[in-house]
């Protein structure tokens, strides 16, 4: 394909990146950067690459990976509850400042021949090109001119967060909670330069009105921060800042909004990064979306004959891992909110829940990379001692393990819909059933619709359903993974808000994410149902 001009819209990483593989590719074509801001001003503190990112991005531009490397920095991570703290993680992921990740990415574009062009707004009308790339962000003017094409849908948190820094690095990144008078307060904390570190703090509704953060200063100076939140906050974080005070950049409380776009390309436009989709910050993934999104594109240009065979194919290509990593972050963003009423796990078992809280990390893998820290919040969660916890292979073990509620009194977490199975102690029966069976536990069934945990109706939901005189709730709902994963959320969610016994049920081929939430805390009871009935009413205990 013979590309003459492309512009791109927006200097951020992925329009960077966009452009230095396109002029690789296409060394003849003119290849345009319009970024509004002048060069020395961005917000925000550090961004992360996790290794996976690195990976990928290595694959298609490995000096530019070395650039990135050189500029940036590694480092590992810790719990801290109180007085305690647990270190993990493997140096793998590199933190660098915002900053210099665009003046690296810059000089990669130019040294190619890209033309940057700072302080220069441009909408597509004034656009003469044969590919125009919209990286013009969350707030994306390209996405707002087409609404009717790209069909974008944008959701927005319930809890609240911002951005600060620190003038000096923390030790290590840093998950930590502060109780105050006002509420519960969170950071996501992480160095990045010898003297900087990312400090963002999240919080709820509740305790941001209960600290009167609702009331926003004046502002002057459009990039002013909000000083007195800041202040409060260096004041309630001071354990963790060791003294040291907060820095701002234009740092005010905002609310998180999850973008997606029925469509990602219109005519010879197409989005990327930001402007076509977001995903929760508590998975690091802005940067390495949009900078993948760059290299799909580039592929697919390099590909296809034409450039509306090129955009489909790049859609078609990129949406799926998209779709799927918005659902992560979206189980993550939900389990982050909750935080504040998870601290009283004892922190290995805290530590477990972390990992699992998104569906990307299982038990096994956990205990292979961090053995010590996994297996006793595993004993933890069997109230047994570390070394009753199998080294290996623990699916069985955490099924097997009893449930002992003053309600309910169980030998095992594992039931089936299917009597027929070899091993059934028949003697304990759950019955969703109108009329339960005399001898068994009455369970309230909640059937989950597709889709519930995006939508806005999802705590009404679970408070319309959870009002019940009987002993269990059991949710049912489609057979796919996804669907086990929301009612696994959804669960947690009825578990918090009822107290009472809590059974989810799907096939047993999503075993792995049963017993993360068994270990996690956030379901009591595993239900595996038979291949031809997703939706029973009776299940038995499982003993194998």
């Amino acid at each position: 394909m013979n590309l003459a001009r492309i512009a791109v819209l927006g200097g951020g990483p992925g329009g960077l990146f966009a452009a230095r593989l396109l002029k690789l590719r296409h060394p003849g074509a003119e290849v345009v950067v319009y970024e509004q801001n002048p060069p020395d001003r961005t917000f925000g503190f550090g961004v992360g690459l996790p290794a996976g990112a690195q990976r990928n991005l290595r694959a298609a531009d490995n000096a530019t990976v070395d650039a990135i490397e050189a500029a940036g920095r590694r480092h590992d991570a810790a719990m801290q509850v109180g007085s305690r703290a647990l270190r993990f993680g493997d140096f793998s992921t590199i933190a660098i400042a915002r900053t210099e990740l665009l003046a690296v990415l810059r000089k990669q574009a130019e040294e190619v021949g890209v033309d940057i062009r700072f302080g220069e707004h441009r909408s597509v009308d004034q656009l003469d090109a044969d590919l125009i790339i919209a990286a013009d962000g969350v707030n994306s003017p390209t996405r707002e001119q087409f609404a009717d094409s790209f069909g974008a849908h944008v959701s927005t948190s319930a809890g609240l967060y911002l951005w600060c820094g620190t003038e000096f690095a923390l030790e290590h990144a840093v998950f930590a909670p502060c109780h105050t008078s006002d509420g519960t307060f969170v950071t996501h904390a992480y160095p990045y330069a010898d003297n900087a570190s990312t400090f963002l703090i999240e919080t709820d509704e509740a305790t941001w009105q209960n600290a009167g953060f609702s009331v926003e200063p004046e502002y002057d100076d459009p990039g002013a921060s909000d000083e007195k939140s800041i202040a409060y906050l260096e004041s309630a974080f001071a354990e963790v800042l060791d003294g040291r005070r907060l820095v701002g950049n234009r740092t005010r409380w905002l609310r998180f909004r999850t973008v997606q776009c029925e469509r990602w390309h219109h005519e010879n436009i197409v989005l990327l990064g930001d402007a076509a989709h977001t995903a929760h910050y508590s998975i690091g993934s802005g940067t390495k979306l949009a900078m993948e999104d760059a290299i799909e594109l580039d592929r697919a240009l390099a590909d296809e004959a034409s450039i509306p065979e090129a955009l489909e194919a790049y859609e078609t290509r990129r949406r799926q891992s998209v779709t799927d990593l918005q659902a992560v972050a979206r189980r993550s963003e939900l389990w982050w909110e909750s935080f504040p009423n998870r601290t009283d796990l004892p922190l290995e078992q805290l530590m477990v829940a972390y990992m699992t809280r998104a569906g990307k990390v299982s038990i096994d893998r956990f205990l292979d990379s961090t053995p010590d820290i996994a297996r006793r919040g595993l004993a933890q969660y069997g109230g047994l001692g570390i070394e009753d916890v199998p080294s290996t292979d623990a699916n069985a073990w955490i099924l097997q393990r009893p449930l002992t509620r003053s309600d309910m009194m169980t030998v095992t977490r594992h039931y089936s819909s299917d009597p027929a199975v070899q091993g059934i102690g028949l003697s304990c029966t759950i019955d969703g059933r109108d009329a339960p069976a005399e001898d068994a536990v009455p369970a309230h069934i909640v059937d989950v619709p597709s889709g519930m945990l995006w939508t806005d109706d999802r705590r009404a939901f679970v408070e319309r359903n959870a009002p019940t005189n009987r002993t269990v709730i059991w949710l049912r709902g489609a057979a796919t993974r996804s669907d086990l994963q929301d009612r696994l959320e959804i669960g947690d969610e009825f578990r918090r808000l009822t107290g009472k016994v809590v059974a989810v049920s799907a096939t047993p081929e999503f075993r792995e994410d049963f017993v993360s939430a068994l270990a996690s805390g956030r379901i009591d009871i595993a239900i595996e149902t038979s291949d031809h009935d997703h939706a029973p009413s009776v299940a038995h205990r499982l003993l194998r």
